[in-house]
């Protein structure tokens, strides 16, 4: 504590005896100066008593321990001694804690001027040495100041940069110019940087001399101009028309597409509003965007029957960007559309998959309650042949060979740059455990969707492997939709969660979700080989991160 103050004990001592003399001083002056107006009868002295007493106080003053001095008790002194060291104290450990977790940059012996004084600048306020402060450039224009305050520069070294080419005239009188410091990035310590509007030529900030009303001559100041000139005892300083714009150059490119409306193409596979969009893509074109990305729906494309895919819609899209000379991004969406955040239109699975789905309704998620999620398939059947004799990852490979097939021109001509690819709900590789439809809410732990035929064969065949065939079941303890983990025996603290079933479920489940990952990108590298393909990975959040595979 002591070295972040960066006083000893001793030093606060003698600050603190100072304050107390300080305080003593003032009412001994403050009671002989009332004995000097008043007499002892309250009657206004003469002018030879009064000359007598001046006399004496000069002698009080002269001699230490003066007896006539009025001193404070020691017990009040006392406590002024711990009423001090308490404040300090505070500072310090104010102090310590900006320093260490807020990066303020403050002086060894800060006090708590300096603290605000480095909140205001981070706030983004000019606070100039003499403790003026006034928004900065941004924020509006500084109010007139005192002329009689001192402005001075920081120790520091700033560095120089070269001078607008072009500059505004403008007019101020008295010691008030038009002159606005740049506060440091760094936290704390005022250091005021002159770039880019330093007029020094060297490596060091140099100061000009500034004039005002009279002639006199101000304290030097690095100013906010390309030049100067004094008329009328006026000072014009050249103003820049604007702050420089930052250089990118070297730095790499990033390109921007932007995400078209979920129904731009309807059920038929048609476009909505063809003139609108065509409006809209000139509108990108023009603000400069690389492309577009849109979401290529298989329950549009191969809404009726097994591999009958309808692409018209979708070419006459393609064939806009491509004339506008716009590129694209593409998403094989696999999932049905609707009911999630941000979802303003309804497009389910296939129809011919919902027929399917009626009379074996294993082939979708479900939970303990034997609740249905249509919103995907199941993983448990990407290698079941439930699908009119295919199973679901071929079923995926042979949209996405259609698409790759239909649109190769496209791709030939480097219009297409990226093909995403939908891994489960939303697009995003996760299982459904949080619908919304059968009673989640945030911030509830959701439930394992592992209760349908097919992942339960496959619990079952782990679970016999490992030697374990009553492990074939899903946790019994582990709450439902909107529980928190707390309240429940499998993830409380200490909880089955860390057990050897608990262990081994939870490998299980969560294996199954890498092998359902890596199996359907591996047909999409071989359906886009050559194409740079991404996957959509959920964090919990509402912003889904893409992880780009090549």
């Amino acid at each position: 504590m002591q070295k972040l103050i960066g006083a000893n004990e001793e030093d606060d001592e003698e600050e603190i005896e100072m304050d107390v003399k300080e305080e003593d001083n003032e009412n001994g002056q403050k009671h002989i100066s009332a004995q000097m107006m008043l007499g002892a009868d309250g009657v206004m002295p003469s002018t030879s008593h009064q000359f007598q007493i001046q006399q004496q106080l000069q002698e009080q003053v002269s001699t230490p321990g003066g007896g006539a001095r009025r001193s404070r008790p020691l017990e009040e002194k006392e406590r002024t001694k711990l009423r001090e060291r308490h404040r300090r104290a505070l500072t310090a450990r104010i102090l310590a804690g900006l320093r260490k977790h807020g990066n303020y940059n403050l002086r060894v012996r800060a006090d708590i001027n300096d603290v605000i004084a480095a909140l205001a600048r981070e706030a983004g306020w000019v606070v100039l040495p003499d403790g003026t402060t006034f928004p900065s450039r941004s924020q509006g224009s500084r109010p007139a100041g005192d002329s009689s305050a001192g402005l001075t520069s920081s120790s520091s070294e700033m560095l120089s940069q070269q001078a607008p080419p072009t500059s505004l005239q403008g007019v101020s009188s008295g010691y008030c110019a038009l002159v606005e410091y740049n506060a440091c990035h760094m936290k704390g310590v005022f250091m005021p940087t002159p770039a880019p509007y330093d007029l020094s030529s060297s490596g060091h900030s140099q100061s000009s001399g500034m004039v005002g009303n009279g002639g006199e001559q101000t304290e030097s100041l690095p100013l906010i101009a390309g030049s100067m000139e004094v008329i009328n005892d006026k000072q014009i300083i050249g103003l820049p028309p604007k702050l420089p714009e930052r250089d990118f150059a070297g730095t790499p490119y990033v390109p921007v597409y932007v995400m078209l409306p979920l129904g731009v193409v309807n059920m038929k596979c048609e476009l909505v509003d063809p003139d609108g969009l065509l409006k809209q893509l000139r509108v990108l074109k023009s603000i400069n965007v690389d492309g577009v990305m849109i979401d290529c729906w298989w329950g549009i494309v191969e809404a009726h029957a097994p591999q009958e895919y309808n692409w018209n819609g979708y070419r006459k899209l393609f064939q806009m960007v491509h004339e506008l000379k716009l590129k694209l991004q593409v998403v094989m969406s696999f999932h049905e559309c609707g009911g999630n955040v941000g979802d303003d239109v309804c497009i389910p699975l296939p129809h011919w998959v919902a027929e399917i789905g009626r009379s074996n309704p294993d082939i979708f998620f479900t939970d303990r309650e034997g609740r249905r999620n249509t919103e995907c398939l199941s993983w448990g059947i990407d290698k079941e042949r439930v699908l009119r004799g295919r199973t679901a990852v071929e079923v995926y490979f042979d949209f996405m060979r259609s698409f790759r097939v239909e649109f190769n021109e496209f791709f030939e001509d480097g219009i297409i740059s990226m093909v995403e690819v939908g891994l489960g709900p939303c697009g995003e590789l996760r299982y459904p455990s949080c619908p919304v439809k059968h009673g989640w809410r945030y911030p509830g732990i959701g439930e394992f969707q592992c209760y349908d035929q097919y992942m339960l064969k496959s619990l079952r065949k782990a679970a016999e492997m490992r030697g374990h065939s009553f492990w074939a079941r899903g946790p019994d303890n582990a709450g439902s939709y909107s529980s928190h983990p707390h309240e429940t025996g499998f993830f409380c603290d200490e909880g089955d969660y860390d057990g050897y079933y608990g262990r081994f479920f939870l490998n299980w489940y969560s294996q199954l979700l890498i092998n359902h990952g890596d199996l359907v990108l591996s047909l999409a590298k071989l359906a886009f080989e050559g194409s740079c393909i991404a996957a959509k990975v959920s964090t919990g959040g509402t912003k889904h991160p893409v992880m780009l595979l090549n």
